[in-house]
């Protein structure tokens, strides 16, 4: 059973639908603490902004994770948009409902996010997460 849900109204072509499948599985990575995935899903170069500004490396975000700093449980990707720029690049706009317990507080978040993606080696790899 997966822990990610999606409200979406759109219709996306197969590419599209790769981006947000890969989407989808990182947010079950991160709910799993699955760091194996989510080094793989991940560039090396990735980044985090918090909504409080605070930016992770890729490093740091996954530490967070598996360590208990960062709990997620529950993720809603709310009408996403997905735009594919020169094939090998993609920009994921939607809000993203999270159900977690970060830096000791609990609670659900609505985090406006945008995601760069690139496609390396016929496969979709995050890159930057803004919210």
């Amino acid at each position: 059973m997966s822990d990610v849900s999606l409200i979406n109204h759109s219709e996306f072509d197969s590419i599209q639908m790769e981006v947000l499948h890969k989407f989808e599985e990182f947010q079950q990575a991160m709910i799993d603490k699955d760091a194996k995935m989510l080094n793989s899903i991940m560039d090396e170069d990735y980044t985090l902004i918090h909504m409080s500004g605070k930016i992770q490396t890729k490093q740091e975000y996954i530490e967070d994770i598996v360590n208990g700093i960062l709990n997620y449980y529950h993720s809603t990707i709310i009408e996403p948009s997905i735009v594919i720029l020169e094939e090998k690049y993609a920009k994921l706009n939607a809000d993203v409902e999270l159900d977690a317990k970060v830096y000791g507080i609990k609670g659900t978040w609505t985090l406006h996010t945008e995601i760069l993606m690139e496609k390396i080696e016929n496969k979709w790899i995050l890159s930057k997460w803004e919210n």
